[in-house]
């Protein structure tokens, strides 16, 4: 039985971590704020992802992921908010002035409000709480006494893993800022790609049938 259990971790880990470092909406806005203001504006940024997936963790756990499968309005609703939002960080970058970049002014945030941004991306997206639903239960064993438990710790060691790899990316672009405002040119392309980026998801999960 404890073989079973350790095999599941492992397995968790992996799958999880394979997950987590491919670039999607979270990797890009972290990296994104990151550039803009800094390695504790990347490291904030990444830390409301991972709460965002706290909050999906319950909501998993409650069987929210069931009603979204089954609940077509719900789904669609809450998956224009997220596209909504996406669109909104993704133009804010885009509209972002020369003279303000020099000025670094204009993608100016506190921490709080970066650390919100991070949260509400996440929690704005439904195919969050979706995946959450399919792939967590996969690593519960059949013979566990408190599966909804497990199911729990699981999201819960998934957002902590997503804060350990996400925030070091953010500390590392961080660094990078003060080169790149040394570069106005430079920043300003990271700037719109990045926030093409975002409202191209954005706009991708609009569309996106299920």
């Amino acid at each position: 039985m404890a073989h079973m259990v350790d095999a599941s971790w492992l397995l968790f880990g992996v799958a999880s971590l394979a997950l987590i470092i491919t670039p999607g909406q979270d990797m890009i806005l972290v990296m994104s704020r990151s550039v803009a203001q800094g390695p504790a504006a990347g490291v904030a940024t990444a830390a409301g992802v991972s709460v965002g997936l706290l909050g999906h963790t319950i909501l998993a756990t409650l069987g929210l992921g069931a009603i979204l499968r089954t609940s077509e309005w719900l789904f669609l609703a809450l998956k224009l908010v997220g596209a909504a939002y996406l669109v909104y960080l993704g133009i804010g970058l885009l509209l972002t002035k020369g003279a303000d970049l020099a000025l670094g002014s204009a993608a100016r945030r506190s921490l709080r409000r970066l650390f919100m941004d991070g949260a509400l991306s996440n929690l704005s997206n439904p195919k969050v709480a979706v995946f959450y639903f399919a792939f967590l239960p996969q690593f519960v064993s059949p013979s566990a006494r408190q599966p909804t438990l497990s199911v729990f710790v699981l999201g819960f060691a998934f957002a902590v893993l997503t804060f350990l790899v996400k925030g070091p990316v953010g500390v590392f672009a961080g660094a990078l800022s003060g080169w790149l405002r040394s570069r106005q040119c430079v920043l300003a392309w990271v700037y719109r790609s990045s926030g093409a980026i975002l409202v191209g998801l954005g706009v991708r999960l609009a569309f996106e049938r299920r």
